[in-house]
């Protein structure tokens, strides 16, 4: 295990600055999520820990060993880190056994450590002689992973390891790697676009946005307490609706709701997760009228689409869990549990 510290890194490729001032902070034993969409640098990120890429400004330090830095490049062979990339990479040629040894230097050590990590990673001990053609998707990243580890590297790199998976078979290999990097208490990254992998398995998320890291925090915060709203709604849906924010709460088509966190008063863009939002019956105290404009049922929960009859434009959107959804048509009573974040409204 060990710390990763980063400070100040850049990275430009030509005019375009891809990392820009990037400070971060691994924890020895971690797992964090870099989390954002396409071309926002987290692969870049990686690469330059790894030493794949050379920074432009900046250091990256792992414990007491700075491996980047001005007028200092460690080559990635010395930097002792694993790393998995989206489609695995392993040599068609070789068996499973031969593909996670691959690495390790004493031969004697081998057969063990091999049967150690095959079992850490959930396949059974027989696929030692199988070959990669003979594996499913998510085998051959969970061998991926294995061989990864193998030399007991001080931090784990993962670059989008499961975008290439079906969405039946994406749970149960997050699951798997998930459980075996705690299993090797590695300290590791993992870069992802997705909100669903970054807060089902990271101890810590950072957001990166334009080559900057936005928020940095554990899930729940991140989740209930975003720096923005174009934030809130990557990281999940959010019913954001105009109000004016007075003596810790906001006045707006909900009722006056209390609010977390300081804020600024004045108007505002009130942030409600559809999740917080309850179906009453209509009139009942504390809520406000409405109409189910539409459903969408998914099985384990269903969005409910509302119109204000009082506050015409406004649309809302409500997640409710169980069977029992309302029609499209029907009037209802809706309130806001909990409490809720609001911006300052943009000029």
């Amino acid at each position: 295990m060990a710390e990763l510290r980063i400070a100040g890194l850049s990275k430009r490729f030509g005019t375009k600055t891809v990392l820009d001032a990037l400070d971060l902070i691994v924890p020895s034993g971690k797992l964090l999520v870099v989390l954002g969409p396409s071309g926002c640098g987290k692969t870049t990120l990686l690469r330059l820990i790894a030493g794949f890429e050379r920074a432009d400004a900046g250091s990256i330090h792992i414990d007491d060993e700075t491996v980047s830095a001005p007028g200092l490049h460690e080559p990635p062979e010395r930097r002792r880190i694993g790393y998995l990339a989206q489609e695995g990479a392993l040599f068609p040629h070789l068996t499973v056994a031969a593909n996670i040894g691959f690495g390790l230097r004493r031969r004697a050590d081998r057969e063990r450590r091999v049967a150690t990590l095959l079992e850490m990673v959930g396949l059974p001990q027989d696929y030692a002689g199988r070959f990669p053609h003979q594996l499913s998707g998510g085998e051959q990243q969970r061998v991926a992973l294995a061989r990864a580890l193998a030399p007991a590297p001080r931090l784990v790199l993962l670059d989008e390891p499961f975008s290439a998976l079906d969405a039946a078979l994406r749970q149960s290999v997050r699951d798997t790697v998930a459980d075996a990097l705690r299993q090797a208490g590695a300290t590791a990254i993992l870069v992802t676009h997705d909100q669903a992998e970054a807060f089902s398995m990271g101890d810590q998320v950072a957001v990166l946005r334009a080559g900057r890291i936005i928020q940095h925090g554990d899930p729940v915060s991140l989740y209930r307490r975003p720096a923005d709203p174009a934030l809130a709604q990557f990281v999940g849906e959010a019913v954001l609706i105009p109000g004016i924010a007075a003596h810790g709460s906001a006045d707006c088509a909900l009722g006056t709701l209390p609010l977390a966190g300081a804020c600024a008063e004045g108007p505002v863009a009130v942030m409600i997760r559809p999740e917080q939002i309850r179906l009453t019956a209509r009139g009942v105290a504390g809520s406000r009228p409405a109409l189910v404009c539409d459903v969408t049922f998914y099985g384990h929960d269903a969005v409910v689409r509302l119109s204000l009859p009082e506050s015409p434009g406004i649309g809302i959107s409500a997640r409710l869990f169980g069977l029992d959804v309302p029609r499209p048509g029907e009037a209802v009573g809706v309130a806001v549990s909990g409490d809720v974040v609001a911006y300052p409204a943009a000029p």
